[in-house]
């Protein structure tokens, strides 16, 4: 199992081992002990399956105060998988990560607390599993703005379906009051 750093401190690419014979395939798709070696060290509370047709985009979403830290992995299909650095006063606040997530490649993407989330459907369909450590507490929600220019994500799509809150979302900007600061400790 490899635990790949991206250019944002904490956001892991996690690469399972596949064992992979004529019957198919076996893969351990989260261990505790194993996880916690590779810099993934927090509890999970919640699990969580989102089934999208190509071409939506979902995000980019954070819960404020009450973060998430999320494990993404796509169980059926492709999506390519973004996470922005919103903790004020980061060295990377604002910057984004994007990686392609699919049931054929079995990658993992780790989102640690403090990051906002979002991902669009390359394929036909596709369904994404994902292990959160909080609950959803609606009211604690944000919804950034999908095409803020601050942020610049490049998203490997032009015309995005969209929902009515994710339509709404705002520039991460206007949002700042709301946001976590980053915590050197």
């Amino acid at each position: 199992m490899k635990f790949i750093p991206t250019e944002l401190p904490g956001v892991l690419i996690v690469e399972p081992d596949v064992y992979r014979d004529a019957r198919g395939f076996f893969l351990e798709t989260y261990g505790e002990n194993k996880y916690r070696e590779g810099g993934v060290d927090v509890a999970f509370v919640q699990d969580n399956l989102s089934r999208s047709v190509r071409g939506t985009l979902r995000g980019l979403h954070a819960q404020v105060p009450r973060a998430q830290a999320k494990l993404l992995r796509a169980v059926m299909g492709e999506v390519f998988d973004v996470a922005v650095d919103i903790r004020l006063g980061s060295p990377t606040f604002g910057r984004w990560v994007g990686v392609e997530l699919s049931a054929e490649n079995f990658r993992q993407l780790y989102i640690p607390c403090g990051f906002a989330h979002g991902f669009c459907v390359m394929s036909d369909v596709a369904e994404i599993e994902y292990k959160c450590s909080d609950v959803y507490v609606p009211q604690d929600e944000i919804t950034i703005q999908w095409d803020d220019p601050a942020i610049g994500v490049r998203w490997p799509l032009a015309e995005p379906l969209l929902s009515k809150r994710d339509r709404a979302g705002e520039p991460l900007a206007k949002l700042e009051a709301r946001l976590p600061i980053f915590d050197r400790d």
